[in-house]
C-alpha cells in the first residue's frame, strides 16, 4: 500500500481487542485517563465506540452515547503523534455525522476549562457553553470543574 493511502483516516468500530491499546494511548495523553474498564464498560453498554486508523495504527478514538434524540460525546482523543494535524477536527466531524445519522437533535459534552486545545476545537465546530459542573474531574490538587458544551443538530 502506498504511504499516502496509508495516511487516509479509516474508521471502524472499536472491539474488545482494541481496549488495551486505546487505554495505553489514553494513559499517554491524559494525567487522569479513562481506564480499561471505562472502555470495556462502554463497549458492553452498546455505546458508539469508534477507532480512526492512520499510518497502520490507532490514531484516535471516540465514544458516544446516543439515546432518543440526544448524543453525549463521552471521549474524543487523538494519539500524541497525530495531534495538531487536523485529525481531532476530522474525528469530531465523524462523531457529529454519527449523531445526525442516529437522529440526535443535539450533542452534549464536558470539557476541562484547562483544556484550551479541546475548547478551541469545539468552539470552531459551533459548540456553545451551557453550564458548569463543579468539581467534576479529578485534578492534581483536588477537583476541576467541567464546562458543559452543546451543539444543536436541528435544521435551521
Amino acid at each position: 500500500m502506498s504511504a499516502q493511502l496509508d495516511m487516509i483516516p479509516r474508521y471502524r468500530r472499536m472491539t474488545g481487542a482494541d481496549v488495551e491499546r486505546v487505554a495505553g494511548i489514553e494513559a499517554e495523553i491524559y494525567p487522569h485517563p479513562w481506564t480499561r474498564g471505562n472502555f470495556s464498560d462502554s463497549l458492553a453498554a452498546g455505546y458508539h465506540c469508534w477507532i480512526v486508523e492512520c499510518g497502520g495504527g490507532i490514531a484516535g478514538y471516540t465514544v458516544a452515547m446516543i439515546a432518543a434524540d440526544e448524543a453525549h460525546l463521552l471521549n474524543l482523543s487523538v494519539a500524541a503523534p497525530w495531534q495538531r494535524r487536523g485529525l481531532g477536527r476530522e474525528l469530531l466531524g465523524f462523531a457529529i455525522k454519527l449523531a445526525r445519522d442516529y437522529s440526535a437533535r443535539r450533542i452534549l459534552l464536558e470539557v476541562r476549562p484547562s483544556n484550551a486545545a479541546a475548547r478551541s476545537l469545539y468552539a470552531a465546530a459551533g459548540f456553545s457553553e451551557i453550564a458548569v459542573r463543579r468539581g467534576y474531574y479529578p485534578a492534581g490538587g483536588g477537583r476541576e470543574d467541567a464546562v458543559v458544551l452543546q451543539l444543536s443538530l436541528e435544521k435551521e
